[in-house]
């Protein structure tokens, strides 16, 4: 019996219209083009229409396909159930739409099978990838890789390109680490194992947007936030433990930490981050308090408000300081901190209705802008020497001195038990009848 190499995982949830084309193409590709054994796994999860019915007869009449069905929903959860049982040496997916050029398949698996690689990703945001797609789609795809380099310090590419495989021995270790069910999962999966020093290989592909997608775009990016903020207050907490699967971990960061041990262009590019969110919620506090308010009560409640949620984001994100010591002690220097600019903002609304008393709301905003800017800046430099500077420095020579006792005795890693032992998955694996 021949030893199964790639297992192809194609999830799928209502798409009776585009599931029987894409499949026979994906099997014909397989059949006529692909030089490894090769199996196609249909996964339904929570399809109402006639997926199921179709896949099962994909299945009965291709050899190469099988189909699983499951209950509930979701891309991640069908993913890591079907990857921890599977048998196949190298474990893969693509969406059903096939918007990736299948020709980039075997370029994704080769470097896995020869061992090279542990985990490879399909990019459309790397040199010589060919993309058809609405700039809407671009914007946001880029703009989700950029918070991820930025806070979560991750080096891939394109997170979200549903054209990704893994080596099974590194599957069984990082899934059960993962928790998301959706579309997250892809994006979970890769910031572990770069954690876990993992080789991540990438391929630039050829892709053309599905113009049928019902991704909702907006509920994704709000799931993938909550994710991103799930990860790193785990990894703060040090409750996301990590094992080195390969080699040493990335470069200035023990197994599991945060952003401590960041350097400090990426400690300010979080605190900027960070920065937006807490101005933007800012100015709406602001506008939202200032029907009912006169402008410095308004200044001072929306500065107030705002400053607890940015101290203890910055204190975990940026300075990667996690747990209760200090938190008050953290906060009340914090609170000095926004002192400076419920100065600067009081002071430039004082200097405005001194020299325009009718200005307008839009002015108000522009003058408010400017001086949390300048604020932000003195704020950065208090938030790394004072705040938090000693509360870094002592937890690095805590750090450091428990590395030393840890060289003393050798650590042996805890088994990882696999995944999915209680999933019940339904499968039908088909047969093909053949005529002498």
């Amino acid at each position: 019996m021949k030893v199964l190499q790639v297992d192809v995982v194609v999830p799928v949830r209502n798409e009776e219209r585009d599931l029987v084309p894409s499949i026979r193409r994906l099997v014909a590709y397989l059949r006529e083009s692909f030089p490894f054994t090769a199996r196609v796994t249909i996964a339904d999860n929570g399809s109402t229409d006639a997926t199921w019915t179709l896949a099962t007869g994909l299945a009965r009449e291709l050899a190469e396909v099988r189909a699983v069905h499951m209950e509930l929903a979701g891309r991640g959860r069908a993913l890591r159930a079907i990857w921890s049982a599977s048998d196949a040496e190298v474990l893969a997916y693509m969406d059903v739409d096939l918007s990736t050029d299948l020709n980039a398949l075997l370029p994704l698996v080769a470097p896995l099978l020869s061992g090279h690689s542990d985990l490879a990703i399909g990019t459309r945001l790397a040199r010589g990838s060919r993309v058809i797609r609405g700039p809407k789609r671009e914007l946001i795809s880029r703009g989700y890789n950029v918070l991820l380099h930025t806070l979560m310090g991750a080096r891939f590419s394109d997170a979200q390109c549903g054209f990704k495989a893994i080596r099974r021995d590194q599957a069984r270790a990082l899934l059960p680490l993962t928790q998301d069910t959706g579309w997250f999962f892809d994006t979970e999966l890769l910031v572990l194992a770069e954690r876990a020093g993992l080789r991540i290989h990438e391929v630039p592909v050829d892709w053309i947007d599905d113009l049928d997608s019902r991704v909702d775009i907006i509920g994704t990016a709000l799931a993938d936030l909550r994710g991103m903020a799930r990860l790193g207050a785990g990894f703060a907490r040090g409750t996301i433990q990590v094992p080195q699967l390969r080699g040493a971990s990335l470069p200035g960061r023990r197994n599991g930490a945060g952003p401590a041990e960041s350097s400090m262009p990426l400690q300010i590019a979080r605190f900027a981050v960070i920065g937006v969110g807490s101005t933007i919620a800012y100015l709406g506090l602001y506008l939202l308090l200032r029907g009912s308010m006169p402008a410095q009560a308004a200044n001072l409640v929306s500065l107030l408000l705002t400053a607890v949620a940015n101290t203890a984001a910055n204190r975990r994100l940026t300075f990667g300081i996690s747990g209760r010591p200090n938190v008050a002690r953290h906060q009340f220097k914090g609170l000095l901190t926004f002192g400076i600019g419920l100065a600067l903002t009081a002071g430039a609304l004082a200097v405005l209705d001194a020299g325009s008393p009718h200005h307008g709301r839009g002015t108000e905003i522009l003058v408010l802008f400017g001086a949390n800017l300048v604020a932000a800046v003195l704020r950065f430099a208090l938030y790394r020497t004072w705040v938090f500077g000693r509360s870094k420095r002592g937890a690095d020579r805590a750090a450091a001195e428990k590395d030393v006792s840890a060289r003393a005795e050798p650590v042996r890693p805890s088994p990882v038990e696999p995944f999915g032992s209680t999933v019940q998955l339904t499968a039908m694996t088909a047969q093909r009848e053949r005529t002498s």
